[in-house]
């Protein structure tokens, strides 16, 4: 019985199982649209405030203030803060800055030519030369130049409409390296309700030489006419991409040169662009370096630059509002991803990538590449209701139940049979049954006193009572009890069955 019942429900479940819709499509690969909403363009520069004290002639105090560039690239966010991660040498410099400003007031004041660079120049003019060295620094009590300088940092998200002031951020760590990671937070607004989005970030760089990698960033501001350049790119050989050396780049079929290819856009803007892994589509390194030879760190630097800094990454309500339609979308399911589209445009209303997918999946939707549709219109077998397997499993239980019992049934012995009566009961039945014609007939009292006496401790058993001949001769006129309507007997003064008195 225990090995029918097991088959029956194995049966039943494998039913069941198969009826079941298939599991959801992992999360495909190769994409970097999980990144790109989170890509910044990153533009520092030195705000120099110069006072000249020109006593050559008369005493004059001339003031000037200069924004002089210091570098611009790309940067990730990494919490819904704002908080981004980009290349040190993008924020600050080697040059003096002001050495510039002490050449440009006395180029400007004194109408001299000295060459607008970060060089301490000497002039023909004596007097000038001498007033010209007091500027530069480091000040001192005879200093003819008061120069007092900030650094102001500026990150443009990729929104739509465009932002044309940026938002303002503080300058948290920077590497000892120029291509070291260096750690920003927003000083005032941060854009959207609920944060910004952000980039997640891989635990490791692949070790295999040749994984496809993705590096996406700015040539410029982000707007209507500056959209996110990406570019395809391989891991060539090396570690995890350390700051010193760094990780380069290698095309397996040696048909791009890439580390030239990826130079020219560092050079452009992409410095410190995100390399984005093609397995799952984090983070797993910035671009560095330039010129002919553009390399990558790796994410671990990047993860130890932002703990030093005291910024945890983390992801937000927008990342996973937009990871969810993102994944209905490259599944093909375009009915389903749009509404989530629409979700992450509420949270974050400049959301370029998701404004672009959800108009895609408004266009696809119940058309023919639509994967939810055609699933509506022709179901897969395995989308039959579950009814009719539940009703296969029952009759599996029950059949299976039934069996047992008449396998059970035939392995009784025959004196269990319930059909055949105790031995004890048919034997004394017998004797009942040939002793009872024997005596002469019982007169009419007689049969009224009789009792039957029935024991529960017994089966329940019939006791054929024994059967009564009068002739009309000997039968009296019949009495019958007032109260329980029992036959009375002619000499009795009560009844014999219910005790009451017959004379009332």
């Amino acid at each position: 019985m225990a090995r029918l019942t097991a088959l029956a429900g194995g049966a039943a479940v494998a039913l069941v199982l198969f009826a079941l819709p298939a599991a959801a499509h992992e999360h495909p690969s190769g994409i970097t649209d999980l990144v790109t909403p989170a890509v910044v363009r990153v533009e520092a520069s030195s705000h120099v405030e110069i006072t000249l004290l020109d006593h050559v002639g008369e005493l004059l105090h001339v003031e000037r203030s200069y924004d002089i560039p210091i570098g611009v690239g790309t940067g990730i966010v990494v919490n819904p803060e704002g908080a981004v991660v980009t290349l040190t040498r993008v924020v600050k410099t080697d040059k003096d800055v002001a050495v510039y400003a002490a050449n440009k007031i006395y180029a400007e004041h004194h109408k001299v030519k000295i060459p607008l660079d970060y060089e301490r120049h000497k002039l023909k003019d004596p007097l000038l030369q001498h007033h010209l060295k007091e500027c530069y620094p480091p000040k001192t009590s005879v200093s003819t130049c008061i120069i007092n300088v900030t650094t102001n940092v500026t990150i443009f998200p990729n929104v739509s409409p465009a932002d044309p002031k940026g938002l303002k951020a503080d300058i948290v760590k920077v590497g000892a390296q120029p291509d070291s990671p260096a750690v920003l937070v927003p000083s005032g607004r941060v854009v959207g309700s609920v944060g910004m989005p952000t980039a997640p970030l891989a635990d490791k760089v692949p070790d295999q030489q040749g994984s496809p990698t993705n590096v996406a960033g700015f040539t410029d501001r982000p707007g209507a006419n500056v959209k996110e350049t990406v570019e395809i790119a391989h891991l060539g050989k090396g570690g995890g991409g350390g700051q010193d050396t760094g990780r380069q780049f290698s095309d397996p079929e040696k048909k791009v040169d890439e580390p030239v290819k990826l130079g020219a856009l560092a050079d452009r803007g992409l410095l410190g662009a995100p390399v984005i892994g093609d397995k799952d589509g984090h983070v797993i390194g910035m671009l560095i370096g330039g010129g002919k030879d553009a390399r990558m760190i790796g994410v671990r630097e990047i993860l130890a630059a932002l703990a030093k800094a005291g910024v945890a990454p983390r992801r937000g309500a927008i990342d996973a509002a937009f990871e969810a339609a993102l994944t209905r979308y490259h599944t093909k399911y375009y009915t389903e991803a749009a509404p989530g589209f629409q979700r992450v445009l509420e949270l974050y209303p400049g959301n370029v990538v998701a404004a672009n997918l959800l108009k895609t999946s408004l266009q696809k939707r119940g058309g023919p590449e639509d994967a939810g549709s055609k699933q509506a219109v022709a179901p897969a077998p395995r989308s039959m209701p579950l009814w009719p397997f539940i009703v296969a499993a029952a009759v599996l239980f029950v059949a299976a139940g039934a069996g047992a019992f008449l396998l059970w049934r035939r392995r009784r012995t025959p004196e269990e049979k319930p059909d055949q009566p105790p031995p004890l009961v048919a034997a004394a039945a017998a004797a009942a049954v040939s002793s009872a014609p024997t005596s002469p007939p019982l007169s009419l009292d007689e049969g009224a006193n009789q009792t039957v006496v029935v024991r529960r401790s017994q089966p329940f058993q019939v006791i054929p009572k024994q059967q009564q001949v009068l002739t009309e001769q000997d039968q009296p006129s019949v009495k019958y009890c007032t109260a329980c309507g029992m036959r009375l007997g002619a000499a009795h003064r009560f009844c014999g069955y219910c005790g009451h008195p017959i004379e009332t």
